[in-house]
C-alpha cells in the first residue's frame, strides 16, 4: 500500500529499495554479459580483418611478381615486334635506342644528328641514320668532361684577383707547336667514341636493296674541335672521292678553325692519308661557324676594284654558305654526284 504524505492531494509512491547485495549482483551480471558480448564481436572482427589482410598480402605478392617479370616480358615483346616494325617501316624500338645514344654525342655531332633526323621526319628525305661506337667509353668521356668542367669553374673562382692586388699576372710561355711526327703520338687526331652514320638512298629507286647509294661517317676530333666526314668503307684515294670539292675550294685539307691551326701548327696541313676530312660544309651542318683568315671584301678588292663585282661576290659567298648550311642541299649534291660517277 502507498503512503500518503502531506495533503490528501499530494502523495508520492515509494518502492521498497533492493538490498545492497542484490544490487551489486545485478550490476555485475549485466557488466559481465556486456563484456562477453563485446569480446565475441571483437573476435569476429579480428577474424574478418585477418582474412582481409591475408587476401591483401596475396594480392601484393602477385603484383610484385608480375612487376618483377614485366621488364623481361617487355624486352621479349620488343624483340618479337622487331620483324613487324621492319616490315611496316616503323622502327620505333631502334629510334628510341638511337635517341638515347644521341644524348651522349658531343654538341657538334648532336646538331648534325638532329638536323638530319628533322629533315627525314619533316620532309620524308630518303636517308637512314645510325649511331655507332663504344657506349661505355662515351659514358666515361661524358663523366670526365663534367668533372673537368667543375674543376675549371672552381679554379677560375680561386684564381680571381683580389681587390687589394695590383692586378699583375705572371706571364706564360707560349706552347710550342708539335712536330708532324708527334701529332699522332700526342692524340691530336683523337676522336669521340661515338660516330654518326648517314646512309643516303636513291630517291628514284623502287627496289629497297638497290636504293642505297653511299654511306657517310661523321666523327668529332676532340682536341681540334672540328667535325670530319668520310665515305664509309671506301678504299679510294681521298682526293678522288665524291666529297672532295663538293663545294668550291673545299678539299678538306685546310683546317677550318684558327684555333685548330695553332694547335696543329700553322705550317702543317691536315693529314692527307686520312679518309675522313674536316670539310667546311660539315662544320656548317654541325653549327660550327668559322671566321675566315681574311675578310671576303678584302680578298674581292684585291682582285677587282669594281663595286658591282665586289657586291656580287659577297652575295655569292653568302648564298654558298646558306646552301652548305642546308641539309637538303648537301644530301642532294652528294646524291647527284654519286649517280654521275656510278658506272652505267
Amino acid at each position: 500500500m502507498p503512503y500518503f504524505i502531506g495533503t490528501p492531494f499530494l502523495f508520492t509512491f515509494y518502492r521498497p529499495l533492493l538490498p545492497p547485495s542484490l544490487f551489486c549482483e545485478s550490476i555485475c551480471s549485466t557488466y559481465s554479459y556486456t563484456y562477453l558480448f563485446q569480446r565475441k564481436e571483437l573476435c569476429k572482427l579480428r577474424e574478418k580483418l585477418e582474412l582481409q589482410k591475408k587476401a591483401l598480402q596475396e594480392t601484393i605478392a602477385n603484383r610484385k611478381k608480375f612487376l618483377s617479370s614485366l621488364p623481361s616480358q617487355l624486352k621479349a615483346l620488343k624483340k618479337a615486334s622487331l620483324p613487324v616494325q621492319h616490315q611496316l617501316g616503323v622502327p620505333q624500338t631502334k629510334k628510341l635506342m638511337q635517341h638515347q645514344l644521341a644524348e651522349l654525342l658531343p654538341p657538334p655531332l648532336f646538331v648534325i644528328y638532329s638536323q638530319l633526323f628533322a629533315q627525314k621526319e619533316s620532309f620524308g628525305e630518303n636517308i637512314e641514320l645510325d649511331i655507332t661506337g663504344n657506349v661505355k667509353d662515351a659514358q666515361a668521356f661524358a663523366r670526365q668532361q663534367a668533372m673537368s668542367t667543375t674543376l675549371v669553374n672552381s679554379k677560375l673562382e680561386d684564381d680571381a684577383p683580389d681587390d687589394n692586388s695590383d692586378g699583375q699576372r705572371r706571364s706564360k710561355r707560349p706552347k710550342k707547336a708539335p712536330s708532324k711526327e708527334n701529332l699522332d703520338h700526342s692524340g691530336i687526331y683523337q676522336s669521340h667514341p661515338l660516330k654518326v652514320i648517314l646512309h643516303i638512298n636513291d630517291d628514284e629507286a623502287s627496289d629497297t636493296n638497290s636504293a642505297k647509294l653511299i654511306t657517310l661517317k661523321f666523327e668529332f676530333l676532340i682536341k681540334l674541335n672540328i667535325v670530319c666526314v668520310g665515305v664509309e668503307g671506301s678504299e679510294e684515294v681521298p682526293q678522288n672521292n665524291i666529297l672532295c670539292n663538293l663545294f668550291p675550294d673545299d678539299t678538306g685539307l685546310e683546317l677550318p678553325q684558327q684555333s685548330a691551326k695553332l694547335r696543329i701548327g700553322s705550317f702543317l696541313s691536315f693529314d692527307e692519308s686520312r679518309t675522313s676530312r674536316p670539310y667546311k660544309w660539315a662544320q656548317h651542318l654541325a653549327g660550327i661557324d668559322c671566321l675566315p683568315e681574311v675578310s671576303p671584301l678584302v680578298s674581292v678588292s684585291e682582285e677587282s676594284s669594281s663595286e658591282t663585282t665586289k657586291h656580287a661576290s659577297a652575295l655569292s659567298g653568302l648564298s654558298l654558305y646558306r646552301q652548305q648550311n642546308r641539309v637538303q642541299t648537301v644530301v642532294q649534291r652528294i646524291r647527284t654526284r654519286k649517280k654521275a660517277l656510278a658506272p652505267v
